[in-house]
């Protein structure tokens, strides 16, 4: 049986599900009227319809570039697809500082980085320096938190080391470069670092980034993954309420 058409979503440019589509690239071609027809015959061979090449030009002696519009037959059934989020918590600085006191009753460290050589801190920044992002205050002001901001350009070794020692709850990876997957390279070495320091279940694994979305990082073995647009509040609630749940757990467990 086919699902309900009103869970079968395609692309939309003029009128609902028209498959309507806009793609851009670049081709290592010098630009002419056959570089555009070579990117027209690309994307017609993609499986698109009623290609179109509405932008072509020159970006480079042998580098062109295009912007093309097309038409996708495809479509996906919304209804079995599911992606949960890890920003479920919304709740103000004063109420996690509260749970974080009542049900965790010590104060959460937290160390956040820039991995790898991504010298990008705008993300992590936001989310740790006391200013915050869009009004909303960053980790560095709540009451409960004990946090470092490594900055940029730190190895997993780095993290790892000094998560170590200061006995880190919480580990907050950064990465904003994506070229040749360097981000999920970074990711991966730094959890299994962890792993084989013996410490990754006794803290909380985060990372963020502009790529990063709660289904990717869980992928990786990440407890959560914060992307475009993330409040520091929404990383501070899961952090609360995550160390809640397993004293929670703990206290239960040695009863």
């Amino acid at each position: 049986m086919s699902a309900p058409l009103s869970t079968l979503i395609k692309p939309y440019g003029d009128t609902i599900n028209d498959g309507a589509v806009q793609l851009s690239f670049t081709l290592p071609i010098a630009w002419s009227e056959a570089a555009d027809e070579a990117a027209r015959q690309l994307v017609t061979k993609m499986g698109f319809t009623d290609v179109s090449v509405v932008e072509g030009r020159p970006i480079a002696r042998t580098f062109s570039f295009f912007v093309v519009y097309a038409r996708t037959p495809q479509a996906v059934d919304f209804s079995t697809i599911t992606a949960p989020s890890a920003k479920s918590h919304a709740m103000e600085m004063d109420e996690i500082d509260a749970l974080v006191r009542e049900a965790v009753k010590r104060k959460i460290r937290v160390a956040g980085a820039c991995i790898g050589t991504d010298a990008h801190t705008v993300g992590i920044d936001a989310i740790l320096n006391m200013k915050g992002y869009k009004g909303d205050y960053g980790l560095e002001r709540y009451h409960e938190f004990v946090t470092y901001n490594l900055g940029s350009q730190v190895s997993p070794e780095e993290l790892v080391r000094f998560a170590v020692e200061k006995e880190i709850d919480a580990i907050l990876a950064s990465q904003v470069v994506t070229q040749k997957g360097s981000d999920v390279a970074n990711f991966t070495a730094l959890a299994e670092m962890l792993e084989a320091e013996g410490v990754r279940d006794r803290l909380l694994l985060i990372c963020g980034g502009p790529r990063v979305t709660n289904l990717m990082a869980t992928e990786l073995g990440y407890d959560a993954g914060f992307g475009r647009g993330t409040l520091p509040s929404e990383v501070a609630a899961f952090i609360a309420t995550r160390m809640a749940e397993r004293r929670a757990v703990n206290g239960r467990a040695a009863s």
